[in-house]
């Protein structure tokens, strides 16, 4: 559902310290998949979900989860269905 936001690719290679740096060089470069990923304040937003090696982000420090050990970033947006 975000791949079409970010001209197809499926993954990246960004070197960043956290996972807000990381949003910030994805928006950079594709400004409408950002908007799909933060709010208007620059929080994340609550349908979308980032792992930091199978960690939610959430459970650890938000945004400033730190990746300096980590190997991988996921951004999963919630399903839901009726």
């Amino acid at each position: 559902m975000l791949r079409p936001l970010a001209g197809g690719a499926g993954t990246f290679e960004v070197d960043a310290p956290t996972i807000s740096a990381v949003l910030d060089a994805l928006g950079a470069e594709f400004p409408a998949l950002e908007r799909r990923l933060r709010n208007e304040t620059g929080a994340l937003r609550r349908y979308v979900n980032f792992y930091v090696d199978g960690e939610e982000c959430r459970r650890l420090d938000g945004a400033e989860t730190s990746l300096t050990d980590a190997k991988e970033v996921q951004i999963i947006p919630s399903v839901a269905g009726g």
